[in-house]
Formats: C-alpha cells, sequence, structure tokens
C-alpha cells in the first residue's frame, strides 16, 4: 500500500502534507539516489506549471537533488510531456514534474520520468517511498564539490516547439487557418499559440496570462465553454483548450460543438489506417472511453483494448503490445512514434494535420462515432474501503448491470489523486443512467461515509 503516490504522482494542497516543502526535499534526495546509478556526474531535469506554489517546490526539490550530489536542470514553466522530451533530448538521469494538472491553483503534485522519458512504474515509486520513509538517505552527505549546481536552460522551450513541429510531414503548414487557443493561463500558455502562428495560422489567444492563482480558472479544458463560444464569436475552423499541465487537449469544430478525446481517438485512428500507420490496427484506451467509441472502430476493423485509468498504463499496454497510438477521454492521447507520453499540443497539431491533408472540417471527422449517453458523477469520501468487500455495494452493481443488459455499461473507482469516488453510466436512455448512476453513488457513500461527514 503506497502513501504517497497515486495514478498520476503525488497531488495535495500546497504546503500541506505531502505537498509541502520538507517532502518536496526528501523527494529530491530519493529520486537523486535512487537513479545516481551509472558513472560520471547526474543531471535531473525540472520543470513546473504556472502555479504559485511551484516556487516553493521547485526550490526544496532542487535543494534535496543538489545535496546529493546530483545537478538541477531548470526549465521553468513547460508542460508536462516537453519534459519527458527534455529529459530525453538533455541526456539527464531523470525529469520531474510540478504540477497538480486540471486542479485549482491552490493544489499541486510532482511527477517523475525515468532517462528514457516514461513515467515512474508503481515499483519504482514505492521505492521512493521506502527510501523516505525508511530514512536510508539521511546518512548520505557529499561535500566540497560533490554537492550538486543548478541550472537554468535557456534554450528548453525551441527544443520542445521544435520537436513537435517535426511531427508533421516536411513543409506542410497550417496557412489559412484561424485557430483558437486556450492555455487555461498554464504550462502551455507561451509554447502552444507560438507554434500555431509559427505554422501560419491566425490565432486567437486564451488563458494566456497566468498570475500564479488563475490556472484553470474558468477557462482549459475544464471550462471549454469559453473556447467554444471564441470559435463562434471569431469564425475560426477550430478551438483547442488544454488543461494546466498542457498533457491532454479536447477540441471544438467550426460550429463550436465539443470534441472530446472519444471522438478525437476515433478520427485519429481512422486517418492511421487508412494511412497503413496504425500498428497491429489497435487503438489502447481505458475503461472510461464511450462504448461508442468501441462500435465505431469494430466497424472500421480496428481493434480495441482497454487499461485501467491513467495515461501511463495505456502507455504501458502500448509498449507491451507494440502499438503505436492510444489515449482517454479526458484528452490524454498517445503518438507513440513522437512522444512517450500524452502531449496536448502534439495533438493539437496531428488533428489539426489530418483535417487539412484530407480537407474535411473536424466536425466531419469527428461524426465517424456515436457516443452513447453516458453520466459520470462522484462523491468525496471520507475513507477508502474496497468496495467489493461490501455486500450491499456488490449487489447494488449486479442489480444495475441487469437493468442495463447488453445495451450499458457501469463502471466504479476511487479517485487516483482525489478523495473521490466515481460513477460512470452508459445506457441507451439518459434519465434512467442518472438515475441509476444517483442510486449507486448514494449507495456507496452510505456505506463509507463522506468526506467531513
Amino acid at each position: 500500500m503506497r502513501n504517497l503516490f497515486g495514478t498520476d504522482g503525488i497531488r495535495g494542497t500546497a504546503n500541506v502534507e505531502p505537498m509541502t516543502s520538507e517532502m518536496a526535499l526528501k523527494l529530491g534526495r530519493a529520486v537523486a539516489h535512487l537513479f545516481k546509478n551509472r558513472d560520471g556526474r547526474h543531471k535531473i531535469v525540472i520543470g513546473k506549471d504556472t502555479r504559485l506554489s511551484g516556487y516553493m517546490l521547485e526550490t526544496a526539490l532542487t535543494s534535496g537533488i543538489c545535496s546529493m550530489g546530483v545537478d538541477v536542470l531548470l526549465v521553468g514553466p513547460m508542460p508536462t510531456p516537453a519534459i519527458s522530451m527534455l529529459t530525453k533530448s538533455l541526456r539527464a538521469d531523470a525529469g520531474v514534474v510540478i504540477s497538480a494538472s486540471h486542479n485549482p491553483y491552490q493544489d499541486n503534485g510532482i511527477k517523475f520520468f525515468s532517462r528514457d522519458g516514461l513515467k515512474l512504474p508503481d515499483h519504482q515509486e514505492a521505492e521512493i517511498e521506502r527510501l523516505i520513509f525508511d530514512g536510508e538517505t539521511d546518512r548520505i552527505r557529499p561535500t566540497a564539490h560533490e554537492i550538486g549546481k543548478a541550472y537554468k536552460i535557456e534554450d528548453a522551450r525551441g527544443r520542445y516547439v521544435e520537436f513537435v513541429k517535426a511531427s508533421l510531414p516536411k513543409g506542410f503548414d497550417f496557412s489559412g487557418l484561424k485557430v483558437v487557443v486556450d492555455c487555461a493561463h498554464g504550462a502551455a500558455y507561451q509554447v502552444s499559440p507560438m507554434v500555431f502562428e509559427e505554422l501560419g495560422a491566425q490565432v486567437i489567444r486564451l488563458g494566456v496570462s497566468p498570475n500564479g492563482t488563475n490556472i484553470n480558472a474558468g477557462c482549459g479544458s475544464l471550462h471549454p465553454e469559453l473556447m467554444q463560444q471564441a470559435v463562434r464569436e471569431h469564425g475560426a475552423h477550430l478551438g483547442l483548450a488544454h488543461d494546466g499541465d498542457a498533457d491532454r487537449v479536447l477540441f471544438a469544430d467550426e460550429h463550436g460543438s465539443l470534441v472530446d478525446g472519444d471522438q478525437v481517438m476515433a478520427a485519429c485512428a481512422l486517418a492511421l489506417k487508412d494511412a497503413g500507420r496504425l500498428a497491429k490496427n489497435t487503438l489502447v484506451t481505458t475503461v472510461m472511453s464511450n462504448l461508442g467509441l468501441e462500435i465505431a472502430m469494430r466497424k472500421a476493423g480496428i481493434a480495441v483494448e482497454r487499461t485501467q485509468v491513467g495515461d501511463r498504463y495505456v502507455l504501458e499496454r502500448m509498449l507491451e503490445g507494440g502499438f503505436n497510438f492510444g489515449g482517454e477521454q479526458s484528452g490524454h492521447i498517445i503518438f507513440l512514434d513522437h512522444n512517450l507520453t500524452g502531449d496536448g499540443l502534439l495533438t493539437a497539431l496531428q488533428v489539426t494535420h489530418f483535417m487539412l491533408h484530407q480537407g474535411k472540417p473536424l466536425s466531419e471527422l469527428a461524426a465517424c462515432m456515436t457516443a452513447l449517453p453516458q453520466v459520470l458523477i462522484g462523491g468525496r469520501v471520507a475513507q477508502r474501503v474496497e468496495l467489493d468487500d461490501i455486500p450491499e455495494v456488490v449487489r447494488a452493481k449486479a442489480a444495475i448491470q441487469k437493468k442495463l443488459g447488453n445495451d450499458g455499461r457501469l463502471l466504479v473507482r476511487y479517485s487516483g489523486t482525489e478523495p473521490l469516488v466515481r460513477v460512470m453510466l452508459e445506457g441507451l436512455d439518459q434519465g434512467q443512467i442518472e438515475a441509476l448512476a444517483q442510486e449507486m453513488l448514494d449507495t456507496i457513500l452510505k456505506h463509507v461515509g463522506t468526506a467531513g461527514g
């Protein structure tokens, strides 16, 4: 049982355990020790989003890493996928991202990449926890010239910009295109509009004035209605909205209608298959993706493999099975031929390329699948009790699935990043699934308790 790590690193309220300076320093020491396993000087990349607390945690992490005799390469506010890429590009031993993604500004988080640009597997996260709580690194104290240094990497942004542009065919540009880009006042506020403008598009910028406290506030992928309205007002060809760390993206078509991650995956999978570039004609996604995606892919001769929630689990299955495309309904999309993690900007470039290459508006590409009615609700819990150990919950789940039959799905799970339980239902009747979802949630909360109640 891990005490710190969830499905996407460590997350919580900034300056409250575990998101404290003290814990960040310990994490820095533990990670430096874990990856100090080759000859020569060692270095770790640190990037962050735009939260006020990022300065505090960045300083503490840097201190911990340097105290173990490892250098730190500081790249400032950059998207999470940029840190994956930069860790490899700079030949670093590891990468660190300070971000709480879509959470409000008062939260923050820390997640790690290996030297290969991959998110750490469970066993390495468990080893970091062991090093912290066992105190194994307490006695390791390099001195004199062996103490690490910290450096600012001035060309980090340019490296990432050129990296994502290289995912497009040589000479391909976006001339004549009008695009709304909402960066959620987060990590992509500089690079995402810059890339589209360098490729020749006219960009309407939203969410590009971070002040430390406005990240995700009424904008970005959490509130895409702002981007949708801007598409309609400006007559744009499409709109895109990132989350705080820009590892995902949602779209609006030319009418301002929302295009979610399932529709993006369906359209891209078909485009890749038509180009002969969809490995093993397979799409990898999670249990949260709509059943309509599976139906559309089946008709097109594309297999669908599902994993547990979390883009790192999607990636693990892709690497295991030799697949090159996958993602999540939330907009984490992985083009493995180009990057090793969900990359909102790279995904936006690929979708725009497919749209222009096929000469079709985004609405037409998104129409390749029809989503079944779906409802997702959640409640804050006082404790995480194994749901399959509660007989009343097990009986309620069985009864609801029986009512849905073969035309629907029920999924119940705890959030990996917050004290929440989530209930997802799909079926043919919106009213029915909303009522059943609330019935299921009420049953769960009755037996595990609500936070504060």
